[in-house]
This record gives structure tokens, sequence and C-alpha cells, in this order.
């Protein structure tokens, strides 16, 4: 639903080292001097495109029957309206990422802790523009009252991408580490 990567991107790039004291894995990135600031992960694209993929059904399974049930629409409208806003989101997080990136090649800045809550506020700023008016006339509400719902899946949205990717995270390095051991 809302929010589907830039929390985690953000939220994950802030704390990729937070386990080094800690007894979970961490995934270190590796810089290289043609383009600095981007980190590389040992993730294929097929991996990444299942985390996004598991991360929207879980989010959709959790927040349909929970707006349904808080705001009295009935599931099918509300899993429709969750299922819309998430491939808004998908799609959003595609087309501006890229078009970060192509703001930061050209600019050359690195993804320090600046560039990083710069890249988070414009995101949710151009996914606010998307989704409230969508959820306004969806759910025939007015936009003030849209608007707030967003806020409220927001607020879902920030533990709910730190716990999906620090699980997806562990359960990945135990994956791993049992395909290292038969190998």
């Amino acid at each position: 639903m809302g929010l589907p990567v830039w929390p985690a991107a953000c939220i994950f790039g802030l704390f990729a080292h937070v386990g080094e004291n800690m007894r979970f894995p961490t995934l270190r990135p590796s810089y290289t001097a043609q383009d600095p600031g981007f980190m590389h992960f040992d993730k294929s694209v097929s991996e990444r495109f299942f985390q996004a993929l598991m991360f929207e059904l879980l989010a959709i399974a959790i927040c349909a029957p929970l707006g349904a049930w808080l705001m009295g629409y009935s599931l099918a409208h509300i899993g429709l309206l969750t299922l819309m806003i998430s491939l808004i989101a998908m799609s959003w997080n595609m087309v501006f990422n890229w078009l970060f990136d192509l703001a930061q090649s050209r600019a050359g800045f690195e993804r320090k802790v600046a560039a990083r809550v710069a890249h988070s506020l414009l995101f949710e700023f151009g996914l606010l523009l998307l989704i409230v008016p969508l959820a306004a006339w969806w759910l025939d509400i007015g936009l003030w009252e849209a608007f707030v719902l967003d806020i409220g899946i927001a607020l879902f949205f920030l533990p709910y991408t730190f716990l999906f990717n620090l699980a997806y995270d562990l359960l990945r390095a135990r994956f791993m580490a049992r395909k290292r051991q038969r190998a």
C-alpha cells in the first residue's frame, strides 16, 4: 500500500551498520570511485522484485482488512484502494528513484544523511500529491480527510517497513548461510 520502498531505503541506508555490535547480520555497502554514494548489495534484480512484491502483498493483507474495519467500508472497496495505492507507489518509486539517481549523477552529491532526508521528503511529497486525490475520490471524502488518512498510513508504514526489512534480511542471511554450507 502507501509507502513501499522509500522508508526501507532511508532506514536501511541510515542504519546499515547498526548490527555491527549486535548478533544479527549486517550488509555492508561497497563504494566505487566511478559511482560515489551508490550502494551495491549482492541482491539480484529478481530478488529485489521478490522482496518488493512480498512487502506489498503483506502490506495489502494487513491494510485492507484493517482499513475496512476502521473506516466502515467493505473489504473489497478498501482492498481495491490499497491495491491502487500500492501500484501507484511502486510506479512512483521507480520513476522517482530514477530521477533522483539522475540528479545525483549530474550534481555529483553523495547519499549522506541530508541527501537521504531530502530523498525521503521529496518522495513522500510526490506520493502525497498522487494518493490524496485518489483516496478522496474513491472514498468520497474531502481532501483534508484524505490527507489525514495518508498521514495515518505513513505512520503505519514507518515501523512496518523497518520490521519487514529487518525480518527479510535476517531470513535471507539464514537462507544464504544454509546455501553456502550445502555448496
